[in-house]
């Protein structure tokens, strides 16, 4: 991941100046490089985290120390009690909220007839319970609020972290799918219901991304080149392309868009393996 330095020198015109954004899962991987792009972009940033109060804080201060505004907030998204206490506390220091990123996932691997209940349901529960109560309550927020055009065209944005397997089967894991699949209908469901509000609500589907929690796929030449044998771009994509893709999606340059999913997979959605006839 670029330093937060570099990163705030993509966005001299700072597009989200005057906004309030809230990423979950935030310390680390795909949800600290959003964190740190939204920020570098000019929002005041609430870094949610579970685990690791320490690493939440060491990204807010770097936020700080490159001249953003940052909050770290402590919340299971799986949990109702905790995520109604999270957004009070987002919203009491930072007044509002204008943009929520809902990107706080996991997975627990397992062949289907090996699966358990509690591996079954953690996944469901954080990946696909936890946005839907994220953005209950970020929704709620932008209603009371209302429009304010000073600030953004749209009355609020919620951007969902999905996957290219919301439609790439993956058998092993068939939790994490079911669970990203789920999230492509709530947010082209929810996306279709608050339109009318002025609230875009939109996902983020990336493909094979360097984080922790899929380092065994990348962290060896011999894994990265077998990694790179499903991807037609021939790279594998970092934390910056996702940072990167989520300030313009909840910048005002995409503001005729929603209800739509963004793949940041290097053309993993076109099945390399057909390139040669399959």
């Amino acid at each position: 991941m670029s330093t937060q330095a570099e990163i705030v020198a993509l966005y001299p015109n700072r597009p989200l100046a005057g906004q309030k954004a809230l990423v979950t899962g935030a310390n680390s991987g795909i949800g600290e490089g959003v964190a740190r792009h939204l920020a570098a972009a000019g929002a005041a940033v609430a870094v949610n985290y579970v685990v690791q109060p320490d690493v939440a804080q060491a990204i807010v201060d770097d936020i700080v120390a490159h001249g953003g505004e940052a909050m770290k907030t402590s919340a299971n998204v799986g949990n109702e009690a905790e995520v109604l206490a999270m957004f009070d506390e987002v919203i009491k220091q930072f007044g509002t909220l204008d943009i929520l990123v809902n990107n706080a996932g996991l997975q627990r691997d397992s062949a289907l007839v090996d699966m358990t209940m509690d591996q079954w349901n953690l996944v469901i529960n954080v990946n696909l319970t936890g946005q839907f109560l994220c953005a209950r309550s970020a929704i709620r927020e932008f209603l009371r609020r209302g429009p304010n055009p000073a600030v953004s065209l749209a009355t609020g944005k919620i951007i969902h972290m999905s996957s290219v397997h919301e439609v790439i089967p993956w058998a092993g894991h068939v939790n994490y799918a079911t669970s990203k699949g789920g999230v492509n209908m709530m947010m082209k469901s929810i996306a279709q219901e608050v339109g009318k509000h002025k609230i875009r609500v939109n996902s983020i589907s990336p493909g094979a991304i360097k984080t922790p929690i899929n380092v065994s796929a990348w962290s060896t030449p011999e894994a990265e080149a077998k990694l790179l044998t499903l991807i037609p771009y021939d790279r594998v994509g970092v934390p910056d392309d996702i940072g990167k893709a989520a300030v313009w999606l909840a910048s005002d340059a995409s503001d005729y868009v929603t209800g739509t999913s963004l793949y940041v997979d290097g053309g993993m959605t076109l099945y390399e393996g057909f390139a040669t006839n399959g």
